[in-house]
């Protein structure tokens, strides 16, 4: 979703959409200084989307402001038949409950804001929305979240597993590319894959189809899936006594293209993101303020499932906040 988070940034359109999987709404709208939301999952169609890792994908939409992104979370959102994945649940005039509820309780993770590798400014600017918090009179307390250094290979391994699955229908015979110079079946299927699947995509179904195979599906899939349970268990527990959990998106602000060649560092930027994606919560991305180079900081607010109006009114009241 990087074009779709540029587009608004770059005043091409007033608002896009984007798919969020682990985290690609939410981190192109935090490189680029917008709004980017993931709505809880099954709250939107993922009708017509090409499918990644089903038990993940969400539509969310990236704007300039929070008024724009409810507005269209109020059009998107709702049953589809085309999708059984969508959920019934009503769908809330989100555009007018924007007003927020005089004091909150918000919780932050302990171990994002002392972890290793976060840049001092995307430190400063959780500190800084943290302490605008309490000065509002909002409960604003640490939180323990045991998960945090599992979340990435849970993640990892359990979309990549589904990636396999889903993206093994690609092959030249019904869907998508067919590589023009194949001679029978066989090279069809090899030169349609190779040719029509960028390098990372390749990696991913390599790595999907390893983690599923016979040998390696309980010391790998089954954990992850174990593991996942755990993540959402501690997280729900968690908005159960808070009503959001306040981090930032990402541990830097954006990198130049091409700098991160290391395959594992790429993944690592999505340590904060994958938490509402295992957990299936909405989360928001808001700009908040710039590093020394200018570039652009995003912090991240979830909630409750299917508490996107509490959401939606909580984000739009810090983004009145000045910052940096």
């Amino acid at each position: 979703s990087g074009g779709s988070a540029v587009a608004v940034q770059a005043d091409m359109c007033l608002a896009s959409i984007g798919s969020d999987t682990g985290g690609s709404v939410r981190q192109p709208a935090a490189f680029c200084g917008v709004v980017g939301l993931k709505p809880t999952y099954s709250r939107i169609s993922r009708y017509g989307l090409v499918a990644f890792a089903s038990s993940f994908d969400q539509i969310g939409p990236i704007t300039h402001s929070v008024e724009d992104a409810a507005r269209l979370l109020e059009v998107m959102a709702g049953p589809d038949g085309m999708d059984s994945t969508a959920s019934q649940q009503p769908v809330p005039a989100y555009s007018a409950l924007l007003e927020p509820l005089p004091h909150y309780r918000v919780g932050y993770l302990k171990e994002a804001i002392d972890r290793p590798g976060l840049q001092p400014e995307v430190h400063d600017a959780l500190q800084s929305m943290l302490y605008t918090l309490r000065s509002q009179g909002h409960v604003v307390e640490a939180v323990d979240f045991p998960y945090l250094d599992e979340m990435i290979p849970t993640y990892y391994i359990l979309t990549t597993a589904e990636a396999s699955s889903n993206l093994s229908r690609f092959d030249g015979v019904k869907y998508g590319y067919r590589a023009p110079d194949a001679t029978d079946l066989e090279s069809l299927y090899k030169k349609t894959r190779s040719q029509g699947f960028g390098p990372e995509v390749q990696r991913r179904i390599m790595l999907g189809t390893f983690v599923l195979s016979a040998s390696y599906y309980d010391a790998y899939y089954t954990k992850a899936q174990r593991v996942r349970r755990l993540i959402k268990e501690k997280t729900d527990e968690l908005l159960r006594q808070y009503d959001f959990l306040v981090l930032p998106t990402t541990p830097t602000t954006a990198f130049k293209i091409g700098e991160k060649q290391d395959p594992v560092s790429m993944y690592l930027a999505d340590i904060f993101t994958v938490q509402a994606s295992l957990s299936g919560v909405p989360a928001i991305s808001i700009p908040a303020g710039h590093d020394a180079q200018g570039l652009p900081i995003g912090l991240q607010i979830m909630s409750g499932a299917f508490r996107e109006a509490d959401l939606l009114a909580f984000a739009n009241e810090l983004m009145a906040v000045p910052t940096a």
